[in-house]
């Protein structure tokens, strides 16, 4: 039956995907136009202005910017090109695909793994403390809704480094998930097994590890399941704000380009790659969820 059910939704994933494809071909489709007037008709204002568009002086297209919605064959072309040169290095402005994508994940890993390290005890303190987790509700609650970008313009005054700032937004972000889910999960074990460890004079320290960690884990790790998704949706947006390298500047550097195709192609890579770290995060909760 499962079986059946999968073969049914891949079949129907891939009819909405090529009916996708073909609303895009058909909505790209190139009417009949008439011929560009010569350039010896054009102002020099008008000139400067179809180069800044990726056109020449008598305005057709050139270097494969588009004034319109890209075709998929322009698509192709640029997945092609990106797929067959992904870590080309022309200096700052012009980096392969993948090197974007390291300098975006790297920042993403050390401010989830920094966040991991001061939200898990801290949550661990907070749901074995009632009086602790009243006393801190409110200035969680407070500081939760923030916006991470909203620390950005802080962040680079005190740290003074585009790069560290980002790192510290993203740790900002990953935080709170992962502080109240791990707060929750503490507090919602059950009393019995609480009263059996208790009953067997079990020390704080192996109550910790051996009762509540594995009876929290699943509540745990949906809170830095939640954190990196939310990590790699904020790490695009600083990006674009602080420049440099990364995924987030490839498109804000991509449009300043006027090359749609790029953008669109960054786009689809950073849906891809936030699927299959949020797929990575679902299967380890396969392997630690508790079936009574």
């Amino acid at each position: 039956m499962w079986k059946t059910l999968n073969f049914r939704a891949a079949v129907l994933s891939a009819l909405i995907f090529f009916s996708v494809l073909a609303i895009w071909y058909a909505a790209t489709l190139s009417p009949a136009t008439t011929a560009a007037p010569p350039a010896a008709s054009l102002t020099a204002e008008q000139i400067e202005y179809n180069k800044l568009l990726g056109k020449d002086s008598a305005g057709a297209n050139t270097g494969g910017k588009t004034t319109g919605f890209p075709t998929l064959g322009q698509m192709g072309k640029t997945i092609w090109g990106h797929v067959t040169n992904p870590v080309y290095d022309n200096g700052p402005n012009d980096k392969g695909i993948l090197i974007q994508l390291g300098h975006s994940l790297a920042r993403v890993g050390l401010g989830f793994f920094l966040a991991a390290l001061v939200a898990i005890p801290l949550g661990f303190v907070i749901g074995m403390s009632p009086l602790l987790r009243r006393a801190l509700d409110p200035f969680i609650q407070v500081l939760k809704p923030i916006s991470p970008l909203a620390w950005m313009p802080l962040a680079l005054y005190t740290i003074k480094d585009s790069s560290i700032s980002g790192i510290f937004v993203i740790f900002i972000c990953s935080v709170w998930p992962m502080l109240i889910n791990t707060a929750f999960g503490v507090s919602a074990v059950k009393r019995e097994w609480l009263n059996v460890a208790a009953t067997l004079e079990v020390n704080p320290l192996r109550k910790a590890f051996l009762v509540i960690l594995p009876a929290a884990a699943p509540t745990i790790l949906t809170g830095m399941r939640i954190s990196m998704g939310i990590a790699w949706l904020v790490i695009v947006a600083a990006e674009m704000l602080v420049g440099g390298t990364g995924i987030g500047y490839f498109v804000w550097n991509e449009w300043n380009n006027l090359s749609l195709t790029n953008v669109i192609f960054a786009i689809g890579v950073i849906g891809i790659v936030g699927m299959l770290l949020d797929l990575t995060f679902a299967r380890f909760q396969q392997f630690i969820t508790y079936v009574e």
